[in-house]
């Protein structure tokens, strides 16, 4: 304060409105983002090509990815993102009629304040008609029930509409219920969905109707060596987080050799490390095994001796998951390792586009 007046020290090029001015331009921001998705919604709705500073092109007809790609930098127009994201992550769908209403309320706002009513007036009077509306949707909304597949489509199909997906909206809303009831989980006489119990792989090439729902965990990843069987029936599944490789040390050392024996002891004692870590994991009765890390060729020639199934340099979302599904516990250490750390399942297969057998049950 200096002389009873307030000194605001900003940055250079910023500017600074407030009044009904302020007002205005909040307005004028927020409306102007409705408008730019206005012309996407209903069935004569428009798709948008957008072009970003690296000249990729995304053309789509979603709000919330309108939005998403839009350099927005005027903090009411942000909200109005926000509002979109927020529809879009709670319901999934709708978020284009979001912000159109929200523009709409807006423009009625400004109606109102221009009459000189009062902003807190007018918010009092929106949550009223918020309350009123939550009330007459619940009055017109109905049960779904869970084995109405034809009803449970039809709202996929909803969903999927205007997702760049009209071509194949069946083959995916299908796909969408069967995966939604597998994972879905009563609580309360009501039926919830984990979306993390769901993951979505995509492959290139193909088309639409080529998509499937697979029961079960794809990871996209191959055996570690040939030798191994391709395909495990009634697999005992390790999930393993450390390397069953030698690894450097995190401390710089020096091994001064002067004999040749004593290299050959060096490395004798490395080949038993490894096979006393490959001899503990057999012991377990495990004949798959996931690991997060490397896998020696050395430890990969005793598993495939053995016939079990390894896959190295697993992500870490992938080994969390394949512990979830299986019910395994993902272990750290070999010297406490027992059969109850393994999880269970019914069928591990390597796929190609060439049809394989099972290499433990002989089963086509």
């Amino acid at each position: 304060m200096i002389g009873g007046q307030p000194i605001l020290i900003l940055r250079e090029g910023t500017q600074r409105t407030k009044g009904r001015e302020a007002q205005s331009m909040n307005f004028t921001a927020s409306r102007t983002v409705a408008e730019t998705v206005r012309t996407t919604l209903g069935p004569k709705g428009m798709d948008k090509m957008l072009v970003d500073s690296m000249g990729e092109v995304v053309i789509t007809n979603d709000g919330a990815t309108i939005l998403k790609e839009m350099d927005i930098e005027h903090p009411a127009a942000k909200m109005m993102v926000e509002v979109a994201k927020t529809q879009d992550d709670e319901v999934g769908d709708g978020t284009t009629t979001a912000v159109i209403l929200a523009g709409e309320l807006l423009k009625n706002a400004e109606e109102l304040l221009e009459q000189d009513v009062h902003p807190t007036v007018i918010e009092k009077g929106y949550s009223l008609a918020a309350e009123k509306a939550v009330k007459v949707a619940e009055a017109m909304s109905r049960s779904v029930s869970i084995d109405d597949d034809e009803l449970l489509k039809k709202i996929a199909q909803t969903a999927l509409t205007g997702k760049g997906t009209d071509v194949g909206t069946d083959v995916l809303a299908e796909i969408v219920v069967g995966a939604a009831k597998k994972v879905a989980q009563e609580d309360n006489k009501k039926f919830k969905v984990d979306e993390e119990d769901i993951r979505i792989e995509k492959k290139l090439s193909g088309s639409v109707s080529d998509s499937e729902l697979v029961e079960g965990v794809v990871i996209d990843k191959e055996r570690a060596a040939e030798g191994m069987p391709r395909k495990v029936c009634d697999a005992r599944v390790l999930v393993y987080d450390q390397p069953l490789e030698l690894t450097k040390t995190k401390t710089d050392a020096k091994i001064k050799i002067k004999d040749p024996t004593q290299m050959k002891l060096f490395m004798e004692r490395d080949h038993e490390t490894l096979i006393e870590k490959a001899s503990k994991i057999l012991a377990s009765g495990a004949n798959v095994v996931f690991c997060q890390k490397g896998i020696d060729d050395l430890v990969q020639w005793q598993f495939a001796r053995k016939n079990v199934m390894a896959v190295e340099n697993v992500k870490r979302e992938d080994i969390e998951t394949i512990s979830k599904v299986t019910g395994a516990r993902v272990v750290s250490s070999l010297d406490d390792l027992s059969r109850s750390d393994l999880g269970r399942a019914g069928e591990i297969e390597e796929t190609t586009d060439i049809e394989s057998s099972c290499d433990t049950c002989g089963i086509d």
